[in-house]
């Protein structure tokens, strides 16, 4: 049987949530009308407050004047000024007390990036492409943390990927991606304190638009998309938005295709100037391989005991078999209503649902033989369905107390997560010669290891006060209150099920003064909590909550008037608890205290008319503080596997603006990646490496052309490397020719 839960918390106030939020839904239908209805001025996003855009122009108000950046639109250039990442809220950038880099759309199509990993290569704070080039998930740290576990987010909510049960998001269709780095658990009530990836979905907007675009590249890849909107109904209240891409050729490694299908409606409606409704849904479908192989040290990172290197290229699976399917579907809205001129009504929900499989030889156990031509394999086979149910409930005040002006933010948010999680296993499987390989060895069918049912519900009540102390000194302090219960059934061993509660209370103080030239400095303290799912690989038990605490001190840079932005952070955080992959098998273990100490800087410029520049620096500490068990001992003053402590990057982009060579534009970029480890006791060290990326393009009329090319030298490189026998290969040549046609 199940163990009993000694607490019912999270199912007796889940009712309490979701009744709360219908009648939040009927409160502010019963006052839809007290608002004035001028929806020429209005912007389809959000609140009165936010700016207006349709396409990639922005709306102007009646004095003329540009209205300000909609945090949820596109980003005028490369420079953004607002965000509601942080806070939750509209808040500009230079007032906002947390290190924050936000890609807008422009900058995504300059990259040529056609995934969350590509787009985040030239940002402060996070290494993006740990495990290589992968074709099933993103995978990225964050101030040194393993983040793209409970760190992506989509819209606000979270995209959580535990085990093999994967959520990915299509990049063509995100306007924008916010990189949030530091506790955010506060309004979040998950991920760890590294900090979190918010990626923002294309909307409806107000002006009717359209973009068709076809390309193709390297490793045969081909695609044809779509994104088009506008006004629904000639009253003015019903907008749309349907983005779309479908794409298929091959990959670097031979034999392993990448597909994808990807479709997203959307619609806004504004039955008046208060109040606005946008669902946001989109369906996926991927068809790949395993691409990310892992390969031991000797042979990618130094050459074997043959003086071999193994080829870039080989498919370690095996062209019959390796496989990886996908679908995934997500359904949501967005509510708001302004109930008057203080208070502000939001409704956030999403249903995520994701079925995943693959079967494939997987390498991770080394050679087997001593000439170290032979590669030992085993067959990995697995069948995982996600789902996951969340809505956050946001009230929003803004008034003036008689001595300091408020914007007071009250939240109740809740999500509830299965994963059903079969995994099978096939020891040993046929071995691979480096030098010839030979494959259609298919030697018999994996049995099953793990049948497994995950649940997990998760209950937060929020508070944040951003207090105007004087006109120039800002004062932000939260608390958040959250119950949490995880469920393990063991299908094959119910015994060994497990199941615990946790509570937990979480905070964040943050002074900022603005002053006059546009210089914000300001300091932060900030805890996270962040509930595991499933139990240790290693003891069997429950995986305990990972606890963390964040010291922050920072100054941001940003000239009234000027096109250009400098972040500054120094910071010091420990985590207690955090998960690490085991060494041998699957699954995770948690073996102590990590401490990460740091400093990152960010630029971002239109510098003059036509020329943009991103630049990021990045350097920590990272090492283990404590262990959990003595016979860890040795891992005190180690740094974890796989987390390179510097890199720094810059990318600079020119279009000429005017005679007769006018809208032709290129580029490039450089980007510095420092040495890592491969073992836990630091003794086998991963190089550092540097990339050139590049780019062309010439815009005509409505006519876009660009080609784009990343590791521009086609340098062989080795991301990280998890263990001695799990190293990943990086990106190859990647080259991307496209044409694009606007109205």
């Amino acid at each position: 049987m199940r163990p009993v839960h000694s607490l019912v918390g999270v199912r007796s106030l889940r009712t309490m949530v979701l009744a709360g939020a219908s009648l939040m839904a009927l409160t502010a239908g019963a006052t839809a009308q007290q608002a004035s209805t001028r929806l020429e001025e209005l912007s389809v996003e959000g609140s009165g407050r936010g700016a207006a855009t349709g396409g990639q122009t922005a709306q102007r108000g009646a004095d003329g004047r540009a209205a300000p950046e909609d945090p949820r639109g596109p980003v005028a250039g490369y420079v953004a000024t607002r965000s509601v990442t942080a806070t939750k809220t509209n808040t500009p950038l230079i007032e906002t007390p947390q290190a924050i880099t936000v890609i807008g759309r422009e900058q995504i199509d300059a990259q040529g990036a056609q995934t969350l990993t590509q787009a985040t290569q030239y940002t402060a704070g996070i290494y993006s492409g740990v495990y290589g080039a992968d074709e099933r998930v993103d995978f990225f740290t964050l101030r040194g943390f393993v983040a793209s576990d409970y760190g992506i987010y989509k819209d606000g909510l979270q995209l959580l990927n535990y085990g093999f049960g994967t959520l990915k998001t299509e990049t063509f269709g995100l306007e924008r991606i916010e990189v949030l780095r530091g506790p955010a658990a506060v309004l979040f009530g998950a991920g760890n304190p590294g900090g979190i990836v918010n990626q923002i979905t294309k909307r409806p907007t107000l002006t009717p638009f359209g973009t068709v675009e076809i390309a193709g590249g390297s490793f045969g890849q081909v695609y044809g998309a779509f994104d088009v909107g506008g006004p629904a109904d000639d009253s003015g209240h019903l907008f749309y938005r349907l983005t779309g891409i479908g794409r298929q050729g091959g990959t670097q490694v031979e034999g392993a295709d990448s597909d994808r299908a990807y479709i997203a409606p959307a619609f806004t409606w504004r039955p008046d100037a208060g109040t606005s409704f946008t669902v946001l849904t989109s369906y996926q479908r991927d068809a790949s391989a395993v691409t990310a192989n892992f390969l031991p040290y000797s042979g990618t990172v130094r050459p074997n005991l043959s003086g071999l290197r193994i080829d870039r290229s080989l498919n370690v699976g095996d062209p019959r078999i390796n496989s990886f399917q996908r679908e995934q579907v997500f359904a949501g809205y967005e509510f708001e209503h302004a109930v008057n001129d203080v208070w502000t009504l939001r409704q956030n929900f999403r249903y995520s649902f994701s079925d995943a499989t693959q079967n494939s030889y997987i390498g991770q156990i080394g050679y087997a033989d001593a000439a170290q031509t032979q590669l030992a394999r085993y067959q990995f086979q697995y069948s995982d369905k996600v789902s996951l149910f969340q809505v956050d409930n946001q009230a929003e005040a803004r008034f003036f107390d008689g001595y300091f002006h408020h914007d007071l933010l009250l939240g109740i948010d809740y999500k509830n997560y299965s994963l059903y999680d079969n995994q099978a296993s096939l020891f040993p499987g046929p071995n691979l010669s480096i030098l010839n390989p030979v494959y259609g060895q298919i030697v018999g069918r994996p049995l099953p290891y793990q049948v497994d049912v995950n649940s997990f519900q998760q209950l937060g009540f929020y508070a944040q006060d951003q207090i105007k102390l004087t006109d120039r000194l800002s004062l932000i302090g939260g608390l958040r209150y959250d119950i949490a219960e995880s469920d393990v059934l063991k299908k094959l061993a119910p015994g060994t099920s497990t199941s615990r509660t946790d509570t937990a209370l979480t905070g964040r103080i943050a002074l900022l003064y603005n002053f006059d030239p546009g210089i914000a400095p300001y300091v932060a303290y900030s805890t996270s909590f962040q509930p595991q799912i499933g139990s240790d690989a290693i003891t069997g038990a429950a995986l305990v909550p990972d606890r963390g605490e964040q010291i922050e001190v920072g100054v941001k840079i940003e000239p009234v008037g000027e096109r250009f932005s400098l972040n500054i952070a120094a910071f010091d955080l420990v985590r207690d608890n955090p998960p690490f992959p085991v060494l041998v098998g699957f699954g995770s273990t948690q073996l102590g205290t990590v401490r990460s100490r740091g400093i990152e800087g960010q630029f971002v410029a239109s510098l003059a008319e036509g020329l943009n520049v991103v630049a990021a620096v990045t350097h920590y500490d990272i090492e283990y503080t404590k262990v959990r068990d003595a016979a860890l001992a040795d891992l005190v003053g180690r740094t974890p596997t796989n987390v390179p402590e510097t890199f720094a990057s810059i990318f600079a982009d020119y279009t000429i603006p005017f005679g007769d060579w006018r809208g032709f534009g290129f580029g490039g970029g450089v980007r510095y990646v420092g040495r890592s480890y491969a073992d836990q006791l630091n003794n086998l060290k991963v190089p550092d490496y540097v990339l050139f990326d590049a780019t062309v393009h010439y815009n005509w009329d409505r006519w876009r052309m660009a080609i784009t090319a990343a590791n521009l030298g086609d340098r062989r490189f080795v991301t990280s490397c998890q263990s001695a026998n799990s190293c990943f290969y990086g990106e190859a040549r990647r080259v991307l020719a496209s044409v694009s046609y606007r109205w």
